[in-house]
C-alpha cells in the first residue's frame, strides 16, 4: 500500500535527513520526501500497520530533524 502525507520541512538537507532515517523503519519498503512539495510518499510492506508504522517514523524524523512535522491525519 502507497500513502502520501504532508509534511513541514524547513530545507532540503532536512528531507533528506528525513527520508534516510523513515527508510530505516520496519515496515516501510520505500519513501520518498519532497522539500519543494512538502510531502512524504511511503509505501508500505505486506502486512505493515500503517498507523503504528508511521508514529515510529514520525519518531525516527523527529530523532534526526526535531522541527519537523508529519501529519498524519
Amino acid at each position: 500500500m502507497k500513502k502520501t502525507y504532508k509534511i513541514e520541512v524547513d530545507c532540503a538537507n532536512c528531507a533528506l535527513k528525513m527520508e534516510e532515517a523513515a527508510r530505516k523503519v520496519e515496515g516501510v519498503r520505500e519513501v520518498t520526501v519532497s522539500f519543494m512539495t512538502q510531502k512524504m510518499k511511503v509505501e508500505f510492506g505486506e502486512g505493515a500497520d500503517e498507523k503504528s508504522v508511521m508514529q515510529t517514523v514520525r519518531r525516527a524524523c523527529k530523532k534526526v530533524e526535531d522541527d519537523c512535522e508529519i501529519f498524519l491525519d
